[in-house]
């Protein structure tokens, strides 16, 4: 059943579809999040065949998000294309600086751009909504120095508000918590390869294979994996830390850790971690 909208909502979907219409065609990233699945969808409502995502294919993205990605586009009925990105072989995105998400952004955009300069599509748009103006977002520099437009933000969108819209629209990514990047897992200042990215990929997805959901995050401390959970599911973990541990080291690591702190967002900013549990005899 359809869910009704504020009157407020209401105008901020007008909005938003005005802003896409104003686009005339357009090229858009889509992730599988709630925010790019709701700009692809008023995208395809508004332009048709004038509208194009691209999915990106990338060691830093899982292939259970990708396929995600592609299902959503088909179910919406926007044209889609994977690309190939390479911001893991930059040595500027590989460092794992605070600025890292400012390379990896680019390398998108600059993908996107070649598309619409070759095919003729009038504009670039990704996802971002007006709750991230407050973040730490350094892909909003190269979104800005690539002219690439942000209706949904446009539209003074927050995240409750796309949340709103998406139930509206009946997506079926309207609940679907938010998903950072594998990179993340990686603490600043340590280089990110493509091999801790698989590594980390593995292990999450032997944990959601398990019944955890995408909460779950893998933080890479070299042969130590620190993982995050709801507090509501520490204890969920821990009665099952055989098993917990054994999907871990089977993805590499040598040692499985809980994180008694919890899932934090921005939890792999920092080398240093909560109280960590040793999860089963390691060995």
């Amino acid at each position: 059943m359809r869910v009704e909208l504020s009157p407020s909502q209401v105008e901020q979907l007008a909005a938003l579809r005005r802003a896409v219409g104003e686009l005339g065609s357009v090229v858009l990233g889509l992730s599988g999040g709630v925010d790019s699945t709701l700009l692809a969808k008023v995208c395809a409502d508004e332009l048709g065949e004038g509208a194009v995502a691209v999915i990106a294919v990338s060691p830093s993205l899982p292939t259970r998000e990708r396929a995600a990605a592609r299902d959503l586009a088909a179910e919406i009925g926007i044209a889609w294309r994977e690309v190939a990105t390479g911001e893991v072989d930059d040595p500027r995105y590989a460092a794992n600086t605070g600025n890292r998400c400012y390379f990896c952004k680019h390398e998108l955009f600059s993908r996107m751009e070649a598309i619409a300069a070759q095919e003729g599509y009038q504009a670039l748009a990704y996802g971002e909504n007006a709750d991230d103006a407050g973040d730490h977002r350094p892909g909003r520099v190269a979104a800005r120095e690539q002219h690439v437009c942000a209706p949904l933000a446009q539209a003074g969108l927050a995240k409750e508000d796309v949340r709103a819209l998406a139930r509206h629209l009946d997506l079926p990514v309207a609940d679907k918590p938010a998903f950072a990047c594998l990179a993340s897992r990686v603490p600043v200042g340590h280089e990110v390869t493509a091999d801790k990215l698989a590594q980390v990929e593995r292990a999450e997805t032997a944990l959601w294979d398990l019944g955890f959901d995408h909460r779950v995050r893998v933080r890479h401390h070299d042969t130590i994996a620190r993982i995050e959970v709801p507090c509501e599911l520490l204890a969920a973990v821990v009665d099952r830390a055989e098993a917990v541990a054994e999907a871990v080291r089977a993805a590499g690591f040598e040692h499985a850790t809980l994180d008694l702190a919890g899932y934090r967002r921005g939890g792999g900013i920092a080398t240093g971690a909560g109280t960590a549990l040793p999860l089963a005899r390691q060995g």
